[in-house]
């Protein structure tokens, strides 16, 4: 048996878990003078590169796939789902056997990855909405190509992000969650009807929303409204503190409820790097500052993220005025419900556990301990 002890985020009070053969057997209050807090580990639905790893560039191997997973257990995160962006169908399934072939060739990385998240091709291939990804791949949802990537992935695709602005989209998301992949709607200037629609033909989440989108919108209606409403729909937010200004991610939080917000990195490679200018294979030139910020230089644009989910449930804390609590069920248990439930401390739960330390106002997580199923792994 392993035992690990901290405090509980939401009371404060010392916690035990304890560990058997992989699951967790008990959980229980011990005393405790220690600082450091206990949680379920992080799982992140939206990661396309850390540290220098880019799971984007058309060349993904085995090798870069496993050391990414060692990286994200550096910062808290038990559970991910690589995410490929929009490209050629060719580009598309070599990531994903590259990353099937990473789950056979190492067991932490078979279990960290969750699934596979395809962002696109099926979005906007308008400027604004469409963000980074390459208009010349853009293309109307097609059935047959998600049924060849399953194919491939052997099931592992589990999420699609789309724009339901697509005349065949609504088949094409019933076709999809018949098959219990998870439909999330992004990158889109999809009308508020064409959203409702999507809701009604099974999508349940909203990708980073408030980003992905063009820089000016109606005042009312729009699709951030309509996704803001529509109460089948949760939300994923990056709560970087350079994606959303502090007001807007509280009101939509408040929107959406605690109970359906889901905060994600979208990590990119240059990620957990130093401050500097980076070229990569996708959003060519980037500048990254010692805030974490990601952007283009010489412009107020943005160019992905750069701080991973231990830093935004940390800073959603400071931004909303939420609990550490509030914000780590976010990353966890809300985010693990798109994974079949996991991201829990329940008894009988895989024991995916982080031992951290935090103070109000911090700009991250300290993570002192990640255990995967059980095993200490940082």
């Amino acid at each position: 048996m392993t035992r690990l002890v901290g405090r509980d985020p939401a009371t404060g009070a010392g916690l035990a878990i304890d560990m058997v053969a992989g699951r967790i057997t008990l959980v229980s209050p011990i005393d405790y003078d220690g600082s450091h807090y206990v949680s379920a580990g992080l799982v992140d639905l939206q990661v396309n590169g850390y540290f220098g790893l880019d799971l984007n560039d058309h060349a993904l191997t085995v090798e870069r796939v496993i050391a990414l997973t060692r990286k994200l257990f550096e910062v808290g995160v038990t559970t991910y789902q690589p995410t490929l962006i929009t490209a050629s169908e060719s580009s598309i399934i070599s990531a994903i056997e590259a990353i099937v072939a990473a789950r056979r060739a190492d067991r932490q990385t078979a279990l960290a990855i969750g699934g596979i998240h395809i962002e696109g091709p099926y979005i906007s291939p308008t400027d604004g909405p469409r963000g980074a990804h390459p208009a010349s791949q853009v293309r109307p949802p097609d059935l047959a190509e998600l049924s060849r990537w399953q194919a491939v992935a052997e099931g592992l695709v589990t999420m699609v992000t789309v724009s339901p602005h697509w005349a065949d989209a609504n088949r094409f998301i019933a076709g999809a969650v018949a098959q219990s992949i998870n439909i999330a709607i992004g990158h889109t200037d999809a009308t508020p009807e064409q959203i409702h629609a999507a809701a009604a033909a099974g999508a349940t989440l909203s990708t980073h929303l408030g980003n992905g989108a063009a820089a000016t919108l109606p005042r009312h209606p729009n699709f951030i409204w309509a996704q803001l409403a529509d109460d089948r729909l949760s939300a994923s937010f990056i709560a970087d503190g350079h994606h959303l200004a502090a007001d807007t991610l509280k009101a939509m939080i408040r929107a959406k409820g605690t109970s359906r917000s889901v905060l994600v990195s979208d990590l990119a490679a240059p990620g957990g790097l130093g401050p500097g200018i980076y070229n990569q294979p996708i959003g060519g030139r980037v500048q990254l500052w010692a805030d974490g910020r990601l952007g283009t230089p010489g412009t107020p644009y943005l160019a992905g993220a750069a701080l991973p989910l231990s830093a935004c449930v940390a800073r959603a804390a400071t931004m909303t005025g939420l609990s550490l609590s509030d914000t780590l069920a976010m990353g966890t248990r809300n985010a693990g419900a798109f994974l079949n439930g996991i991201g829990t401390l329940d008894v009988g739960a895989r024991a995916d556990l982080i031992k951290f330390g935090w103070q109000p106002g911090a700009s991250g997580l300290d993570i002192v301990e990640t255990y995967l199923a059980g095993e200490r792994v940082w």
